[in-house]
């Protein structure tokens, strides 16, 4: 059995594990919410403390906690973001109180004990951890400070990353010409590149959306406390705590204009996982292209291979599957699932607190880092590498009727409409029947109806 020891709070004493660096109101959530088993990310709980180390830096500047004891707040921090298992100090469920509290107080536990043991004074992890604070405006402030760090630092790199690929890649296939496909059928010609660049263009749109959102997410609750009045904390606290915290982290945060606003709702991160999930919606574009493109090789259009990474069949031999879109195509459909689940919990803001903070919180880091990794892999695993099938895409080119668009001008609608129809029913090509059927010169006809002229007016 694992051996405890006594820890007391203000609803009485529990058992916990004898050797946790937690107390009796994290074991009380342990107890409490056995609902998933799942814990909060933990770039949330790195974020949670940074924003705890930034609070004591401010408090040790307004001197509202004593130098020592600020200090060793500070030290004991460190120490835990320099762990690689740092996640098992923190074991709250994700599922809790909807504040966060218990999320909170498992990090005000653990630095208060950490603290102690470097201090000649004992620190209390609500009288000094958590001075001038409450959960009601650390929670939100977190999921600002973990967003921001992520969309900074890991997503808005990747889509850029992913950009440059496509446009480097489109550079280098920009001598091959296919046919266009409107409602998965037989459309006019287009060159690769020019498909390739609308995606890079589909995701430039995106970037200055996500980017946009920007200094709405750096702005943060911190001081706003119980809910929002700034109740014992400093006049100054908040500005100070933005300016350790900008310090740290290298990103400009600010207090927010309206405390109320920011722990009362949750709308920026709701606009934040919009942004995101219509990134989601291109990428899925992006990824089911690519894989209509390398569909076959022989009974599908077979317009590019895909690098090949690993065996797609157990019972087929040789079968190689687009393994890097599927993947980006499942991880676009949790991002949108992800991003109702955020907009319902942005519902949830009660008067003066949102809560569904940690369930909102899980979701939007989840959103980011699928995103960054899912642009990460797509494009140096998947578009970077593929190769182009000429022979496929210059035997189904030259022999599409719809290449009779460009006699509309010359011969009208009805008897290009003719023509067609004779080439797909004969199974001849263009070029041949349109001969048969006017008086056209075929020099001129194969001029007129060259496909690579016709990607441009």
């Amino acid at each position: 059995m694992t051996q405890t020891r006594i820890e007391k709070d203000s609803m009485g004493e529990l058992q916990v594990p004898k050797n946790a660096l937690y107390g009796a109101q994290t074991q009380r959530a342990i107890q409490n919410f056995p609902m998933s088993g799942q814990r909060m990310p933990e770039s949330f709980i790195r974020a949670l403390i940074t924003v705890k180390k930034s609070a004591a830096m401010a408090n040790m500047k307004l001197k509202t906690v004593d130098e020592e004891r600020a200090q060793a707040i500070v030290n004991a921090c460190d120490s835990l973001l320099s762990l690689d298992d740092v996640m098992q100090h923190f074991p709250v469920d994700i599922f809790q109180t909807g504040s966060g509290t218990s999320t909170n107080m498992n990090a005000n536990e653990v630095i208060a004990k950490l603290a102690s043991q470097e201090s000649t004074q004992s620190v209390h992890p609500n009288d000094h951890v958590n001075y001038g604070q409450s959960s009601n405006d650390v929670i939100p402030t977190t999921i600002h400070v973990s967003a921001a760090i992520a969309l900074n630092t890991h997503l808005i790199p990747a889509v850029d990353r992913l950009i440059g690929i496509i446009e480097e890649k489109a550079d280098a296939v920009s001598v091959y010409c296919k046919t266009g496909r409107t409602h998965l059928m037989d459309a006019m010609p287009v060159k690769m590149d020019q498909s390739l660049n609308a995606w890079a263009a589909q995701l430039t749109q995106q970037r200055q959306t996500l980017t946009g959102l920007q200094s709405a997410i750096t702005q943060l609750a911190q001081g706003g406390t119980a809910v929002g009045t700034g109740i014992n904390a400093h006049p100054e606290f908040a500005s100070a705590f933005a300016e350790a915290l900008t310090v740290l982290t290298d990103i400009p945060f600010t207090p927010a204009d309206n405390f109320f606003a920011l722990i009362s709702s949750q709308d920026t991160a709701v606009t934040l996982s919009g942004a995101i999930k219509s990134l989601a919606v291109t990428m899925m574009k992006i990824a089911n292209d690519l894989r209509w493109m390398n569909s076959g090789p022989l009974a599908g259009l077979g317009e590019i291979t895909l690098p090949a990474l690993q065996p797609g069949s157990s019972i087929m031999p040789g079968k190689v599957n687009p393994v890097i879109p599927e993947a980006v195509t499942m991880a676009c459909a949790q991002v949108i699932g992800n991003d109702t689940a955020i907009t319902i919990g942005g519902q949830s803001g009660n008067f003066e607190l949102n809560v569904m903070l940690p369930m909102i919180a899980t979701n939007l880091l989840s959103s980011l880092n699928l995103m960054a990794n899912s642009a990460t892999l797509l494009g140096e695993q998947a578009i970077k590498g593929f190769t182009v099938n000429q022979q496929n895409l210059e035997a189904a080119l030259y022999r599409n009727p719809v290449l009779v668009t460009a006699l509309n001008t010359v011969i009208g609608y009805a008897k290009a409409a003719e023509i067609a129809k004779k080439a797909y029913q004969e199974n001849k090509p263009v070029l041949d029947v349109a001969e048969a059927m006017t008086d056209i010169p075929r020099e001129e006809l194969a001029a007129l109806l060259d496909p690579k002229k016709l990607t441009s007016n």
